[in-house]
């Protein structure tokens, strides 16, 4: 064989090895990838992957929020994440976690199911505040799904709706749960609380630097008045231990008194303490109220501060009563619970019975030491409310002069609030017109500033790129609610003029807006047979002839509201008629003089 041969046959053989050793590193790779793939198959989506780890941000809700700098700063020990499902399942059905400690509230980081769904073992979440600052990262480690009905059964002995832990659980908690380990990264400042909201280490600090040894808690989510005082006074007295005033300053009941003008009450209040008898600490919790279960949970978190006791009532954390008119607790309930676990979680209950006012003595008494036909004197925080609404004198036996005034300022007469008008119909309804006939009238009548939020304005400026599927509509109108919320917080007046065609959007900005003040829905109910004809847009046109798709009405719903403050049916009703039945309206609930 010549030279030149003997070369040809190397670089064939050389070739051939190359292309046997390519084919080998293809089948062992496909082998390799058969045995992932047959290990997912058969263990489930969180079995793990050889991909890297994929990072999926969220936004925390307020709830969340509050729950997870709880846990960062330590005042949920043991807890050092969001619940894993074994622990979860343990908590409802014993009040434990599956390591035995004492634990009855499940806290749980709730997550969609279009995010949670695409989850695996491995990934991380960022966990995101609402101004974008990532709190901390969970590593995935488990992805289940809610069971709201034995949630709610466990924890809150009910499925009643009027319970504001129920309505919550099924209204606002997504559908899936996820665990796993919690790596923490910025804390959350408090620059609005500043000194006021501390960790546990910090409060336990001061409390050593003083040596104080025994510290009575006395948690309240409500302004403190005269019977709160003398309350939590006698209860120190009691048991020889120094006042810890922790308000809470996270989620609370629906409808409570804001957090600042809390805050600004109790420390009008501190003065009427004995010097140095009662130290001032909030914590950002997010309240459950759940009656016994939520008492035995704010004492374990009270021993994280530095608390040997803990002031309970007859109904703590009640949330009043139930869609028959009863109770959802049985009273003292909370302070028996407790009391089954008083040794083993080092934490000693002081109990209160209801003080009141003992106008012969001028002084509050527990009820159970007010002898026959003394007078007694209260006022229930619901009429509470209404003397601050109805512009009222509250009496300096109830509460001090300076927590009178403060909260004075947070209940303006309606003449001084602000409010929204909320038009919503389908498009060609005439909305807008009778919009901007009402602008023009109350800006006549009255002095708050008025801005007008039309839809067409809104989606060329706020809304602009929002599409037209349902979650792009929703958007659009909680985006104009967010904006109509904070005119109405601001004493000004808000028109809304919107098709706002689903009614879950339309009440949860309701819900929200009533918060900040007055709110008024108008349906203009125009029929679609009436707003095609007119056509001022030529959108019906346009979608009969399939050029454009998803337009409310033809090919896609208008849900009517159930509850309007006003329907106006045009043509049969002009837009001056329309205005004047609308100030009648707004000035009938007097918000017009």
């Amino acid at each position: 064989m010549s030279m030149k041969q003997r070369m040809s046959s190397n670089r064939s053989t050389f070739f051939v090895a190359i292309a046997l050793l390519a084919l080998c590193f293809i089948v062992i790779g496909l082998l390799l990838t058969t045995k992932s793939e047959k290990k997912i198959s058969a263990e489930g989506a969180f079995a793990g992957s050889d991909e890297a780890s994929r990072v999926v941000e969220h936004q925390l809700t307020p709830r969340q929020l509050c729950d997870l700098e709880m846990i960062l700063v330590g005042a949920f020990k043991p807890l050092e994440s969001f619940l894993d499902e074994d622990d979860y399942q343990s908590v409802l059905d014993s009040l434990r976690l599956k390591s035995g400690a004492v634990w009855p509230m499940p806290i749980m980081l709730d997550l969609s199911s279009n995010v949670a769904t695409q989850l695996q073992k491995g990934d991380i979440l960022n966990l995101r505040g609402p101004e974008g600052v990532i709190h901390a990262r969970l590593n995935i480690d488990n992805v289940w799904q809610v069971d709201r009905v034995k949630e709610a059964k466990a924890v809150f002995g009910t499925t009643d709706r009027q319970h504001p832990g129920v309505k919550y659980l099924y209204d606002n908690t997504e559908d899936y749960y996820v665990s796993g380990e919690l790596v923490p990264e910025h804390l959350l400042e408090h620059s609005e609380f500043l000194g006021i909201v501390q960790t546990p280490n910090e409060v336990k600090a001061a409390l050593r630097s003083r040596g104080l040894e025994r510290v009575v808690a006395f948690q309240t989510r409500n302004p403190m008045h005269r019977a709160h005082v003398a309350l939590t006074q006698q209860a120190a007295k009691k048991v020889n231990a120094h006042l810890l005033l922790q308000p809470v300053v996270g989620v609370t009941k629906p409808g409570d008194v804001e957090p600042f003008t809390r805050l600004r009450c109790y420390k009008k209040v501190l003065q009427y303490y004995p010097e140095g008898s009662v130290s001032l600490s909030a914590i950002p919790l997010a309240m459950r109220m759940a009656g016994p279960r939520e008492a035995l949970w704010h004492a374990l978190i009270r021993k994280n501060y530095g608390a040997t006791h803990f002031i309970i009532g007859r109904d703590h954390a009640g949330p009043g009563n139930d869609s028959n008119g009863m109770p959802f607790y049985e009273p003292y309930a909370a302070q028996e619970l407790v009391r089954q676990y008083t040794e083993e979680i080092g934490v000693e209950p002081v109990t209160s019975e209801v003080v009141v006012y003992v106008e012969d003595e001028d002084q509050y008494l527990p009820i159970n030491e007010v002898r026959p036909g003394q007078r007694m004197r209260s006022i229930s925080g619901t009429e509470l409310r209404r003397r601050l609404r109805s512009g009222e004198e509250i009496p300096e036996w109830f509460t001090y002069p300076e927590v009178a005034v403060e909260l004075k300022k947070q209940y303006p007469s309606k003449q001084q609030q602000g409010f929204t008008v909320f038009f919503t119909g389908l498009s060609g309804a005439g909305k807008s017109t009778i919009a901007r006939a009402l602008a023009t009238k109350l800006r006549e009548l009255q002095d708050r500033p008025v801005v007008l939020l039309d839809g067409d304005i809104v989606r060329t400026h706020l809304s602009k790129g929002l599409g037209f599927s349902k979650e792009a509509r929703s958007t659009n109108v909680r985006r104009v609610g967010f904006v109509a919320k904070t005119v109405t917080e601001c004493g000004g007046v808000a028109i809304c003029s919107l098709i706002a065609p689903y009614e879950k959007d339309r009440q949860e900005n309701c819900e929200d807006i009533c918060k900040s003040g007055g709110y008024f829905e108008i349906h203009v109910a125009t029929s679609l047979q009436e707003c095609e004809a007119r056509d001022v847009k030529g959108l019906y046109a346009r979608a009969r002839s399939g050029e454009i798709s998803q337009m409310t009405g033809i090919d896609d719903p208008y849900e009517e509201p159930k509850n309007p403050a006003l329907v106006i049916e045009t043509p049969l009703t002009s837009p001056g008629d329309a205005t004047d039945q609308i100030v009648a309206l707004i000035r009938d609930q007097g918000y017009l003089n």
